[in-house]
């Protein structure tokens, strides 16, 4: 039995974008220097700008937790705010 794998085939959009003579012609040397059209170029640049957004709000999800819940520092745990600011030893 052959198997083949099969790229997920999506729909493309397109899109216009407006730019500065000067800037797209320093992008089409650097896409041409990759071996990328400028749109191949562009969309891989914003799939990475997408993806690092993701990875940071993740993050902060993860920091938040921790924020929430407290990390282990081997303290006790005081419920009564009176007995915290209890002085046994001043007089």
């Amino acid at each position: 039995m052959v198997t083949t794998e099969l790229a997920a085939v999506t729909a493309k959009h397109n899109i216009t974008l407006a730019i500065d003579g000067t800037l797209l012609k320093r992008a089409r040397a650097l896409a041409a220097r990759r071996g990328l059209s400028v749109s191949a170029l562009l969309a891989d640049e914003l799939r990475a700008l997408v993806a690092e957004d993701a990875a940071y709000a993740s993050a902060q999800r993860v920091a938040a937790g921790l924020l929430q819940d407290g990390l282990p520092l081997g303290g006790a745990r005081v419920i009564d705010r009176a007995a915290l600011h209890e002085r046994h030893r001043v007089r």
